[in-house]
C-alpha cells in the first residue's frame, strides 16, 4: 500500500517537472508525470525486492527523487530532440 504514496508523490513532482523544464509546448503534457510515475514504481519495486524496508529513508529518496531526476532528463532530452527535428524539417521545407 505504501507504494501508492510514492507513486502519487512522483506523479505530482512529475507535473512540476513539466512546468519547470522549458519548452513544454514541444512535448506532451503527460510525458514527465508518466515517466516519473513509472520510474518510481520500478525503483520502489526493485528496492523492495532487494530487501530495503518501507521504513528506510533510502527507499523513499531513491524512488521519489530518482524519478524526478529521470523525468527531468527525459523532458530535456525530448525537448532538445524535438527542437532539432523541427529545425531540420523547416530547413528541408525551405521555411
Amino acid at each position: 500500500m505504501y507504494i501508492l504514496l510514492a507513486l502519487i508523490a512522483a506523479c505530482a513532482l512529475g507535473i512540476a517537472v513539466h512546468y519547470v523544464v522549458g519548452g513544454r509546448e514541444l512535448r506532451g503534457v503527460a510525458l514527465a508525470p508518466a515517466v516519473a510515475t513509472a520510474t518510481a514504481a520500478l525503483l520502489y519495486t526493485v528496492l523492495q525486492w532487494a530487501g530495503v524496508g518501507e521504513d528506510s529513508p533510502w527507499l523513499w529518496l531513491a524512488s521519489i527523487l530518482g524519478s524526478v531526476v529521470v523525468s527531468a532528463a527525459v523532458a530535456v532530452g525530448v525537448t532538445a530532440l524535438r527542437r532539432r527535428s523541427d529545425a531540420e524539417t523547416k530547413a528541408a521545407l525551405g521555411i
